[in-house]
C-alpha cells in the first residue's frame, strides 16, 4: 500500500524527468518496495554471523526437534518431515521399535539358556546317584538340575517345556544334566527320553543287588520304623527259597531285564555304567570314565576327594572358596540293618542268573559274587 501510495505522489512529474531517469527512479521505487515487504534480516545473514538463523544456538537437532518447519523450504518439506519422524522414532523407548529378528535378552546373553538335558542319570536307586551327580557337577562344563525332576516317569503329561524350566543355564560349551533313579525301572521311559532326543546319553549306576536291596529297606525303614522285616518283604516263602519279584526292592535288582527294555531304543553304546563298588573305593577312577563318555576334558581327578572313614564314603576336598570339604547327606552311607545270612546267600542265589546275564550284555564284569 506504501509503494502505491508513493507512486500516485511522484506520478504528476513524471513528465518532467527523462526516459533514463524514469527508469532509474522506477527502480530505485522497487527496492524501497522490496525492502520493505522483505527485512533483510529474512533475505540475508547478519554479517559477522555466517550461521543461518535455523541452525543457531542449540544447533539444528534440537531446533528441527521443536518446529521442524519453521527453515524448511518447499523443496526441503518432505525431507524435513521424514526427518522429524525418524527423530520421534528414535526418541521412543527401544523396547516398543518392531525388528524382524528380535535380539536374545541379556540375560540369556550372559548366563546362557535352559536346554533340554544332553545326559541323564537314569538310576538305579540306592546305587550311588547323588554321589555321581555331585561329583561331576565341579567340572566346569556340566550344569544339573539339582533336584531329582521325574518328568518321565510322573510328570510327563506336563510337557517338554515345564521341563526345560527346570533346568539350570548353560552355556553353548556345557552339558546340561539331570538324574532320576526311578527312570530305569519305569517301563514307559526309555521310549520317552527317546522321543525328546535319540542322542540323549545315559549312565546307569549299578551296585550288588543284594546290598543295593538291603539299603534301600534301610532308607525305608528310617522313614516307616513298623516296617515288616526285611526276610518277609523279601520272601514270599524263605525256608523254600521263593523270592518275592513284586517288591520293588527286589524287583530294582534285576538289572538285565530292564536293560532290555531301554536296548529297544538306544545302542549300548549310548548307555554308560557306573560301578558303584568302585565309585567308593575309587571315585576318581570312575569319574574319568564318566568324563570320557561325556566327551569331556578329565578335569576331576583324585585331587579333588579324600575318604572319610566316618561316614565310608568318599567327599570332595574344600574348594578354596568355602571353608569345609563336601560331603553327602546324612543319608547317604548310613548304617545298614543286619541281616540273616542265610537269607543273604538265598538272594545271591535268585540274583546270580540275572547277573551273569547281565554281564554279558554289557561286555563287563562286575564281581557281584
Amino acid at each position: 500500500m506504501a509503494c502505491v501510495l508513493l507512486f500516485s505522489r511522484l506520478l504528476p512529474f513524471s513528465h518532467r524527468l527523462r526516459g533514463t531517469s524514469v527508469c532509474l527512479l522506477s527502480l530505485f521505487l522497487s527496492y524501497l518496495c522490496y525492502c520493505a515487504l522483505f527485512p533483510d534480516s529474512a533475505v540475508m545473514p547478519k554479517s559477522g554471523d555466517p550461521t543461518p538463523s535455523c541452525e543457531r544456538a542449540d544447533g539444528a537437532k534440537r531446533l528441527l526437534q521443536r518446529s521442524v518447519s519453521s527453515c524448511a523450504s518447499p523443496l526441503d518439506a518432505r525431507t524435513s518431515s521424514v526427518e522429524a519422524s525418524r527423530l520421534k522414532t528414535d526418541q521412543r523407548p527401544r523396547s516398543s521399535l518392531r525388528t524382524d529378528t528380535p535380539s536374545p535378552p541379556m540375560s540369556n546373553l550372559k548366563f546362557g539358556n535352559k536346554k533340554l538335558p544332553n545326559a541323564i542319570i537314569v538310576g538305579v536307586k540306592k546305587g550311588g546317584t547323588r554321589a555321581v551327580l555331585e561329583f561331576i557337577r565341579i567340572h566346569p562344563d556340566v550344569r544339573a538340575a539339582g533336584t531329582e525332576t521325574h518328568f518321565f516317569d510322573r510328570n510327563y503329561d506336563r510337557g517338554l517345556e515345564w521341563y526345560r524350566g527346570l533346568m539350570p543355564r548353560t552355556l553353548e560349551s556345557q552339558i546340561t544334566m539331570e538324574k532320576t533313579p526311578s527312570y530305569f525301572v519305569t517301563k514307559e521311559t526309555p521310549h520317552r527320553i527317546s522321543a525328546m532326543s535319540q542322542d540323549t546319553k545315559l549312565i546307569v549306576v549299578v551296585r550288588d543287588p543284594v546290598t543295593r536291596a538291603i539299603s534301600d529297606y534301610t532308607q525305608t525303614l528310617s522313614k516307616t520304623p513298623d516296617l515288616p522285616s526285611f526276610q518277609d518283604l523279601a520272601f514270599r516263602n524263605q525256608s523254600l527259597g521263593i523270592v518275592d519279584m513284586s517288591w520293588n526292592a527286589i524287583r530294582i535288582g534285576l538289572y538285565a531285564l530292564h536293560l532290555e527294555n531301554w536296548l529297544r531304543y538306544f545302542p549300548l553304546a549310548q548307555i554308560h555304567f557306573v560301578s558303584g563298588e568302585r565309585l567308593i573305593t575309587d571315585p576318581a577312577g570312575e569319574l574319568a570314565r564318566v568324563q570320557d563318555f561325556l566327551g569331556l576334558k578329565r578335569i576331576v581327578t583324585d585331587k579333588h576327594f579324600y575318604f572319610n572313614r566316618t561316614k565310608g564314603f568318599p567327599c570332595l576336598k574344600k574348594p578354596e572358596s568355602s571353608g569345609s570339604p563336601r560331603c553327602l547327606g546324612k543319608s547317604k552311607g548310613r548304617t545298614h540293618v543286619q541281616i540273616d545270612r542265610d537269607a543273604i546267600e538265598q538272594l545271591r542265589d535268585f540274583y546270580r542268573p540275572y547277573n551273569v546275564k547281565f554281564y554279558e550284555m554289557v561286555g563287563h564284569d562286575f564281581k557281584w559274587e
